[in-house]
């Protein structure tokens, strides 16, 4: 008698803040990801934002997880790398750029120390052009990088034995405020002026002049 085998469990997690520029890259790729291709059921796709140890649960559920995400490499601004097992948390710690990258590799450590590490886990991240722009969305660069991010996380899930499905109509919204995807956050951002992003112009003038 053949026993079918359930599918190993798989997760695809974007981390980081769209509210801080090229800091969304990982969300805005997953997000992508979900807007285009549909998956199995053993397949979850996640909006990580900057939730840190909440995501501890999500993790230990994994055998297999894909992590989208900005860290500084140390290479040209909008280069595209991709890491894999033990250096995946390796270079989460050495590149770390804000407090979401430092919550997630702790995330990473509790898993191995309750030994319900995944199986196998690859980084796809992007070297950041901007970050220090609240309320900005992904420079041009970053932007780019989009399709390749996507690409990647599907050849890895084909690697792994899944097959993406294009999907033949509109999924609902990956995140559950749909006033912050992509294109509608992009569209509906105030102007500077509106905004006030250079701060209060009567603090400017009352600084010394050097």
């Amino acid at each position: 008698m053949t026993v079918a085998q359930t599918p190993a469990s798989i997760v695809v997690l974007g981390i980081g803040n769209v509210l801080w520029a090229d800091e969304g890259f990982g969300v805005r790729a997953v997000e992508a990801l979900h807007q285009r291709w549909q998956m199995p059921a053993h397949v979850s796709l996640v909006d990580g934002g900057t939730q840190g140890l909440a995501l501890l649960p999500l993790v230990e559920s994994a055998e297999r997880l894909i992590v989208l995400d900005a860290l500084d490499f140390g290479l040209p601004p909008g280069t595209l790398h991709q890491v894999e097992g033990e250096d995946v948390p390796a270079t989460l710690q050495a590149r770390k750029m804000s407090l979401h990258q430092t919550g997630f590799n702790d995330v990473l450590a509790h898993a191995k120390l309750k030994d319900q590490y995944p199986r196998e886990i690859v980084l796809i991240g992007v070297q950041p052009v901007e970050l220090d722009d609240y309320g900005g969305s992904l420079r041009p660069q970053v932007k780019a990088r989009l399709d390749e991010a996507v690409a990647r996380a599907c050849d890895v899930l084909r690697r792994w034995g899944v097959e993406p499905a294009p999907h033949t109509q509109a999924p609902p919204p990956l995140s559950v405020n749909p006033g912050l995807e992509l294109a509608r956050y992009e569209a509906e951002r105030p102007t500077e002026q509106m905004a006030a992003r250079g701060g209060d112009a009567r603090f400017w003038r009352s600084m010394p002049k050097s």
